[in-house]
């Protein structure tokens, strides 16, 4: 069963089958998806059965999206603070320390990370020394990654739209 639907700005569709891994499902879903791209086909949608992320991309994003509710922002003013903060690329404990107690503002910079308005490499696990900054663009819900590379490889929170 297709797992995510994007419309595009331009009108266009994508439904997509996000498997655990490649054999999920076997012959049956293998069978599924041809039927399922078909039809896609028929009604002008593309269809794509997207292939597992690696393990530390998976990692990262699990992690990252239990602060995807809108009460990691933090009190008021404390999410402006730390995107603030992460203005030139650092590390994520010292952009943190900096802020304030570690305690109240690392959820604050995971949820910046979730929502885009903070970009680091997603391919390597997340850890206290990760490089971590605001996209050059100047931040913001939905950002592309175009504000450059940090630490190399694809990075968490781009693309992500600000819930609430």
């Amino acid at each position: 069963m297709p797992q995510l639907f994007v419309r595009y700005r331009d009108g266009t569709a994508l439904l997509a089958d996000c498997p655990s891994r490649p054999d999920a499902g076997g012959e049956r879903a293998l069978a599924a998806a041809e039927a399922v791209s078909v039809a896609c086909e028929e009604i002008g949608w593309g269809y794509r059965r997207l292939a597992p992320l690696d393990e530390v991309p998976a990692a990262n994003l699990k992690w990252l999206a239990g602060y995807r509710h809108p009460r990691h922002r933090g009190r008021t003013g404390l999410l402006e603070a730390v995107v603030d903060e992460f203005e030139r690329p650092r590390p994520l404990v010292e952009g943190v320390a900096a802020v304030g107690d570690p305690i109240e503002v690392l959820p604050v910079a995971f949820h910046a990370l979730w929502a885009g308005l903070l970009v680091a490499a997603i391919d390597v696990p997340l850890h206290e020394r990760v490089l971590v900054q605001a996209p050059a663009s100047g931040g913001g819900p939905g950002l592309s990654s175009a504000g450059g590379r940090v630490g190399g490889g694809r990075r968490a929170g781009t693309g992500i739209r600000e819930a609430g």
